[in-house]
């Protein structure tokens, strides 16, 4: 997927006409839709303002990621990655299991 057809989607998702979001970032509703169409590329500052405002990763943005982190997940994150490594191992056994016994719910269901 495109740049330009990932701002369409997540502006979409996000309930903005190209004039709300071009507000948002400091530019035209025009240009919005420029970079939608993949008509112009927009400059590293206004992708770092597009994905704050459409809540996602710039790697999501740019389509170098199909995983999706809002500010939330990527703050939790964050917030794991300063913890020591035995603290990290803790948190990911707990949710290595929470996520095995999701789906095994998933899968008797």
């Amino acid at each position: 997927m495109t740049l330009g057809e990932h701002i369409l989607i997540l502006r979409k998702k996000n309930n903005l006409s190209q004039s709300a979001l071009g507000k948002e970032i400091g530019t035209s509703g025009d240009i919005i839709g420029r970079y939608e169409r993949n008509v112009m590329t927009p400059s590293i500052e206004v992708i770092i303002k597009l994905a704050d405002v459409l809540n996602v990763s710039i790697d999501f943005l740019v389509g170098k990621t199909t995983l999706e982190l809002n500010k939330k997940a990527l703050k939790r994150i964050e917030e794991v990655s300063k913890l020591n490594q035995e603290e990290q191992d803790k948190i990911f056994m707990v949710i290595d299991a929470l996520i095995r016994d999701f789906n095994a719910k998933k899968a008797y269901s």
